[in-house]
């Protein structure tokens, strides 16, 4: 069975498992970051399946996949608003972490230790797949990226985030965040396996996904706020895609 799994990858997130719910330990980027992730992902997944946010439970009867859930940031909101909720990530100490808190917080999500291509290759299929910040972190993103397509229903949702390759993002991204302010440990990323907005949209549609949007997601150092920006995608920015509707 071919993978994308990067075993060295893998090992630097199993070493951080137990701190995924800690906002000020070594996933506090994602903590801060969350708040406009949660709100570009609930925005992207109502307009395209008609949904109401602000309704009780508006993802109701929807089944959402979320590749590299580490301890289930994004997992429990999805549930919390109704979705059927599958939560894999390839680092096996990230998975009983994720069913703790969702024990913990009387939430039903079924996670999982395996990997996209498996889960496409059992016949797995999703109407939203949630891809955030795990494709610069694979050993081949076109394959990776045809796995997750091949999870999508028929017209279904792919939402992809990663960080820009170029000189910024190397000053902030990797400088900034892990030598600087150590929000994460030296190592967390290599600025080669960055991908740009452009070629991550050739990817996707190598891979049979259609791009529709794409916005940046910027970090005020003054407010010390992350927004969504429809011009700004110098570092990180996310996508979404859909699958073809048959």
């Amino acid at each position: 069975m071919t993978t994308t799994v990067d075993a060295s990858e893998i090992a630097k997130f199993e070493a951080m498992a137990a701190e995924w719910w800690d906002p000020n330990g070594k996933f506090k980027p994602l903590h801060m970051m969350n708040p406009v992730r949660l709100d570009y992902i609930t925005t992207q997944i109502a307009g395209e399946f008609d949904r109401r946010l602000g309704t009780e439970k508006p993802f109701t009867g929807l089944r959402i996949l979320d590749i590299g859930c580490g301890g289930g940031l994004l997992c429990e909101p999805m549930a919390r608003l109704g979705a059927e909720v599958v939560g894999v990530d390839a680092a096996a100490r990230n998975i009983p972490v994720a069913e703790a808190h969702a024990a913990q917080s009387g939430l039903a999500i079924d996670y999982r230790h395996t990997t996209a291509e498996d889960l496409a290759a059992a016949g797995e299929r999703f109407d939203v797949v949630l891809n955030m910040e795990v494709v610069e972190h694979v050993a081949d993103p076109l394959v990776y990226l045809t796995a997750c397509r091949q999870l999508l229903k028929p017209g279904g949702l792919h939402l992809c985030s990663t960080i820009n390759r170029n000189p910024k993002s190397f000053a902030m991204a990797i400088v900034g965040a892990e030598y600087v302010m150590r929000w994460l440990p030296k190592g967390t990323h290599e600025w080669s396996k960055f991908i740009t907005p452009d070629e991550l949209y050739d990817l996707m549609r190598r891979a049979g996904l259609d791009p529709v949007d794409r916005k940046g997601y910027v970090f005020n150092p003054v407010s010390w706020r992350w927004s969504i920006s429809d011009r700004d995608l110098s570092v990180n920015y996310v996508t979404a895609a859909l699958a073809p509707a048959s």
